[in-house]
């Protein structure tokens, strides 16, 4: 018994005795924090999204600060009202940020795109293409299962009926989360003004992507001659949109009329709604 309590006057002690010397030592060796930083990173949205490049608002806040080469206006979720502040705050000067939201390149839901095998394996889209890249015939095509939902920082990703992401154009802060977070690069970033964009992912021959999704992009590039301004053009056999062109010279999107497989769709049609359904 007097063993024992010996034994715990003594772990006692020395764990007093380390804590007090690590107490000694956090306040000689302190590094005092620029009080400047707590005030940038209450500003931010708090998504965590390293949109910034940086690990997390905190991290980013520190870097605006402390290193003049870090611009303001980094934070994409902010824009421009938090980069005019965190200039204002930081002394630095806020570069104007082109709006952007995300957008979803596949149209292939289950009645358009063809299906491998029946997947009923974790609801993860990163798990589920570990799996023969997933249950789709198209190997480009998004798998449904919401990974990109539900990793949202901003809650503004919701899978629709037929199984694939809705973005929530008014509210997406262009982050860049869900584009970088799915494994079948399906989302991509485009500008907020955007008129005209391609409902598809897939690089293969137009014959063979036709085989597995009705409404598939077959690289024809009728698009591409239609287009008078030379804002679209086949790359990989799919068609690619030169946005900053688009918008700046493109009075009618006559590339999505000429479409045969209505891969092309039109965005200015929905500029008064609240969500983007590919």
């Amino acid at each position: 018994m007097e063993s024992a309590i010996m034994i715990v006057v003594l772990m006692t002690s020395v764990g007093l005795f380390f804590g007090l010397v690590l107490a000694i030592a956090n306040k000689k060796f302190a590094v005092e924090t620029n009080p400047l930083i707590h005030i940038v990173e209450d500003i931010l949205p708090k998504g965590q999204c390293g949109a910034c490049g940086y690990a997390g608002c905190l991290a980013y806040a520190e870097a605006v600060v402390l290193d003049e080469n870090v611009a303001p206006n980094l934070c994409i979720p902010g824009k421009e009202l938090i980069a005019n502040m965190v200039a204002e705050l930081t002394g630095k000067k806020a570069e104007e940020i082109e709006p952007r939201y995300a957008y979803v390149k596949c149209s292939g839901c289950k009645e358009k795109a063809k299906e491998k095998y029946n997947y009923e394996g974790i609801s993860d889209c990163i798990s589920a293409n570990m799996v023969l890249g997933g249950s789709k015939e198209c190997s480009y095509g998004c798998l449904g299962l919401g990974t990109c939902a539900k990793k949202c920082p901003f809650e503004v990703i919701e899978m629709g009926s037929d199984n694939l992401p809705v973005v929530n154009k008014e509210k997406c802060t262009g982050c860049g989360k869900c584009e970088t977070i799915c494994p079948k690069s399906v989302i991509s970033m485009i500008p907020a003004e955007s008129k005209i964009e391609v409902n598809c992912n897939n690089k293969d021959k137009g014959a063979t992507s036709k085989k597995v999704c009705t409404v598939s992009c077959i690289g024809c590039g009728i698009c591409s001659k239609n287009c008078e301004h030379e804002a679209i053009k086949v790359e990989n056999n799919l068609a690619i949109v030169n946005h900053q062109i688009c918008i700046e010279k493109c009075g009618e999107a006559k590339c999505a009329a000429k479409c045969p497989t209505k891969a092309i769709g039109k965005l200015v049609e929905e500029k008064s709604a609240s969500t983007n359904e590919g």
